[in-house]
């Protein structure tokens, strides 16, 4: 099996688009994540964006993060980063959701889903402990109520083992249900509460093999040629790499170590 590798934004969180692509390239990525924040996203950071993308021959992976609110209502700010993945050309928008209500959440999934389809983007649902959608039965339950081809669950290897999920979970997944996953290592526990589980995801990550989680079977329970998503948010690794550029090179080549010590083929 082979996998694309592509730079997630979560590794170099304080830079914008047009400077994560350049350093995606400059690194050796082939493809590419960003997030899009509305109040920074305009026709000129869409210009530096496409730009740095064409000048390293660049390909998308996905746009991020589409936050449902509490309430499920959304508003123009969320279909502005819809709108920025097409025009980007990006297979796929990562989405969250703060509403506890699961057909509230899959009202607002079906409605990501419908501005997706000009573009054939998928709209991935992520689960992780900090948000309304923890673990893995409750976000496929939410997909099936959303009932859109468009709808696709996202896998982040971190937040998998803080749901208390192990790899034969995975085999209840239609593999038409995973475009694309988030790699990482991290810890092998986090405390149960919010305050850790957020700095575990934003701070405590690591390239695979740093860390203590079951990556490899993880990796081996999911579908064949899956691309990869490499987010190393790393507190440690933003202070000892702060040029952008240098960081997503170190990350780039750790990762490529582990794939060849583990046998996995990277496109």
């Amino acid at each position: 099996m082979s996998h694309i590798l592509s730079l997630a934004a979560g590794t170099l969180p304080e830079y914008q688009p047009a400077d994560v692509a350049d350093a995606a390239g400059r690194a050796g990525f082939t493809h590419v994540g960003f997030t899009i924040e509305p109040d920074k996203w305009n026709a000129t950071a869409l210009r530096a964006t496409k730009a740095a993308i064409a000048r390293h021959n660049l390909k998308m992976l996905d746009v991020e993060v589409i936050w449902i609110p509490e309430g499920g209502k959304l508003d123009d700010s969320h279909k502005l980063i819809v709108d920025a993945g097409l025009e980007l050309g990006a297979p796929n928008a990562l989405v969250v959701s703060s509403e506890p209500d699961k057909g509230r959440t899959a009202e607002a999934l079906h409605q990501l889903c419908e501005w997706a389809v000009p573009g054939n983007m998928r709209i991935a649902l992520e689960f992780l402990m900090i948000t309304a959608v923890q673990n893995m039965d409750d976000a496929l339950d939410i997909i099936d109520h959303t009932d859109h081809p468009a709808a696709a669950l996202l896998i982040d290897t971190i937040h998998f083992q803080r749901a208390g999920h192990v790899p034969d979970d995975l085999k209840k997944v239609a593999p038409h249900l995973l475009p694309y996953s988030q790699i990482c290592d991290g810890n092998q526990d986090c405390q149960a509460d919010f305050e850790h589980y957020l700095e575990d995801a934003i701070d405590l990550r690591s390239v695979p093999g740093e860390g203590q989680l079951p990556l490899q079977e993880v990796v081996n329970a999911l579908p064949t040629n899956i691309p990869f998503s490499l987010e190393i948010r790393s507190k440690a690794y933003r202070d000892k790499y702060p040029n952008p550029i240098e960081r997503a090179k170190v990350i780039r080549q750790n990762m490529l170590a582990y794939c060849r010590q583990m046998n996995i083929q990277i496109t």
